[in-house]
């Protein structure tokens, strides 16, 4: 067993299943905090922003720490609504263990089944924690049940629940034999009752079985004497554990405070110390080789960025996770994201909102750096003689898309200089120019964070924005072929203007955009306003006839025209192509083009159905499917103007089980009798 005496677990689950709740009891029975907090009345450690408290919910992860038994345990509360699962990855690449939360409902929620697939395809050491034993409707027996149906052999029973009353009192512990009942603040421990012995028995060869399969000299001495000792069991689990093998799962009450000094006892003898995790991945920025981070105080320094918090008034706090060496005040290291230096100036450890002051941060450890001024999250920060880049964390997908605005105009630098500063401390939202549309997008997992994102610019910058729906970049073309004069005669006290065009108009242009052809002879346009004739032409493809959307694949060959010698000028010939287009155009038949787009559909299996009905709802069309296990992926082609809101359908039919990525395809025709729509629209 390591001697580092760390332990790093992020608390994860579905949304209210009582993480906040968990992290406050574990606080307070290491004595972290003097009284222990509760969500209700918004006076927790972990949930301490505005936005927070206001909500009920977690909505940015948060850290905090406490001793317990010698062992210092770093705590990372993570948010369970699906729109925060940036958080999620950012706190799993940080802590590399985790504790599921989950509600003692009777069956495995979306929220639980989701955090459980992520740990076990990412080989995550995870202990489930049945929450909520005390409800009135709480059925701890059921809802391990549900997660052994889920998980089979992974689930490690290490406890088995003492019922009264159809309700769980206490537990024997399966590896002891010992058994206890729970009281306010801890435990007591009871005789074993009679009726218990042989289920006992029975879950303690189970757990031996499986502890002995964790490794060869466990396996041989199983097979020679037929049992282990309680010390080798626990040696098993805990291998099985640290390998995402073995899930034990044990119960309580975060609320009441009950069991949750049982899960404290089996993080710090269950759980991997950091240096008994996998290393961690890293890029040598000299050589380019790949090469492992072990935890090592005594090697190089180096350590990812894995949260920002900015405060207007505070400056930047940088969340760290150290995985190598150590990082003292006064240290210069090295980002190779910016490619820059920066000087440690103050270093923390974080217990909610509260920055209590540390020396240094050692190979292991998690804690805070203050005012970095080109530092991100996600970045590396490396000792500069021996520089390693770590991989970015990974985001979900930012599919749900909102046209942003400022509700004062005076306030639109403000709003996006704010969201800026936002986009430091949530990278899985982005904020683009959309430059055929000319509006400003904000892209997200979801509805409820870019509501948070705008009280956040409220709240922190003072200024508000407006979410609207996003124009769809709709075009223009022609689909068949005309001839159309253009004739601009202007006289007036002085010299006039005067210039005549006749201007062929097709479709197939070379760059699938415009094409410009000069197909004059014998000089009946002067080679001097030939680039005239162009320049109209390009101003007049900016706005089409239907709803003045640009023109596109438009080829126009000028092959006649008048000029007179004296009053001919390059203004004469812009103006006379402009003429020229505005007839030609609507008489080679335009159409609106829409933009299409491609889309990787996971869902599981069950939700087949629905998901290929509603795609065809949406004028898309199914281009093959896959199975995944129990999910199918589907390959399907659709119109963005039906997409818009996908992201928030496809959570509601497949129960937030589903999820896609999209990619920009091509231009296709609206079909007339939407077509028809679109038009009397845009004329409103």
């Amino acid at each position: 067993m390591s001697n580092l005496k760390i332990r790093n677990v992020a608390f994860i689950g579905h949304s209210g299943s009582g993480k906040t709740s968990l992290a406050e009891a574990f606080l307070f029975n290491g004595g972290a905090v003097a009284k222990l907090g509760k969500v209700t009345d918004k006076n927790t450690v972990m949930d301490y922003s505005p936005e927070e408290t206001a909500r009920g919910i977690s909505i940015s992860l948060a850290t905090a720490n406490v001793v317990w038994q010698g062992v210092k345990i770093n705590i990372i509360d993570v948010p369970g609504f699906y729109d925060f699962e940036g958080e999620f990855e950012e706190a799993l690449r940080a802590a590399g263990c985790a504790v599921l939360v989950a509600d003692a409902c009777g069956f495995v929620t979306v929220g639980a089944e989701k955090a459980v697939n992520y740990c076990v395809k990412n080989h995550v050491p995870l202990i489930i924690f049945v929450n909520g034993i005390d409800k009135e409707n709480a059925d701890y027996v059921k809802t391990a049940e549900a997660f052994r149906e889920a998980y089979g052999r992974k689930i490690a029973d290490m406890h088995t629940p003492i019922i009264n009353g159809g309700k769980m009192q206490g537990y024997v512990s399966v590896i002891s034999g010992k058994a206890y009942e729970f009281k306010p603040n801890g435990r007591q421990e009871i005789p074993v009752p009679a009726n218990m012995a042989s289920a006992i028995e029975e879950l303690k060869q189970g757990l031996t079985e499986a502890a002995a399969e964790t490794s060869d000299e466990l396996l041989e001495k199983f097979f020679e004497e037929g049992t282990l000792s309680d010390d080798e069991i626990l040696t098993g689990v805990r291998k099985g554990l640290g390998m995402g093998d073995t899930i034990p799962i044990m119960g309580g009450s975060a609320a009441q405070n009950i069991g949750v000094i049982n899960l404290m006892n089996e993080v710090v003898d269950l759980m991997p110390s950091p240096d008994e995790c996998k290393p961690a991945s890293a890029v040598s920025v000299d050589t380019g080789d790949r090469k492992e981070i072990t935890c090592d105080e005594n090697a190089p320094f180096a350590g990812q960025v894995f949260k920002t918090i900015v405060d207007p008034f505070a400056g930047k706090l940088s969340m760290i996770r150290v995985f190598a060496g150590s990082v003292k005040n006064g240290d210069t290291v090295y980002n190779p994201t910016s490619g820059k230096e920066e000087k440690i100036g103050a270093l923390y450890f974080l217990k909610g909102k509260k920055q209590d002051a540390a020396d240094k941060l050692s190979a292991g450890d998690i804690g805070a750096i203050g005012k970095l001024s080109d530092t991100g999250t996600g970045d590396t920060l490396c000792n500069p003689k021996n520089k390693v880049r770590f991989d970015d964390i990974t985001m979900p997908p930012a599919g749900y898309a909102m046209a942003v605005s400022a509700e004062r105009s005076e306030e639109e630098d403000k709003v996006f200089q704010g969201l800026n500063r936002l986009r430091e401390e949530d990278k899985s939202f982005a904020v683009e120019k959309n430059v055929e549309t000319g509006q400003t997008v904000i892209r997200g997992i979801g509805e409820t964070q870019l509501d948070v994102i705008c009280q956040k610019l409220k709240n922190k910058y003072g200024c508000t924005a407006i979410l609207s729906d996003p124009a769809i970049a709709y075009k223009e073309t022609i689909t068949g072929r005309s001839e159309a004069e253009g004739k601009h005669k202007k006289q007036s006290g002085g010299a006039g203007q005067f210039g005549v065009v006749n201007i062929r108009y097709e479709a197939g242009a070379e760059d699938g955009v415009f094409e410009f052809v000069d197909a004059t002879v014998g000089g009946s346009v002067p080679k001097q306003f030939i680039p005239a004739v162009e320049k109209g032409l390009r101003e007049a493809i900016k706005q089409g006839p239907l709803a003045q959307y640009p023109v596109v694949n438009v080829k126009c060959t000028l092959f006649d025209g008048k000029y007179h010698p004296v009053d001919s000028k390059e203004v004469a010939f812009v103006s006379a192509a402009k003429l020229s287009f505005e007839d030609g155009i609507v008489k080679a038949r335009p159409v609106l083009l829409e933009p299409v787009y491609s889309y990787e559909i996971t869902v599981p299996s069950d939700y087949l159905g629905d998901v290929l009905g509603d795609m065809s709802k949406r004028r898309g069309r199914v281009l093959g499917m896959e199975s995944e296990g129990s999910y199918q992926k589907v390959n399907a082609e659709a119109p963005l103007a039906e997409m818009i809101k996908y992201s928030m359908d496809l959570r509601s039919m497949t129960q937030a089980r589903g999820s896609y990525v999209s990619e920009f395809l091509r231009y296709e025709p609206v079909p007339f009798e939407i077509q028809d729509k679109i038009v009397a629209a845009r004329k409103k």
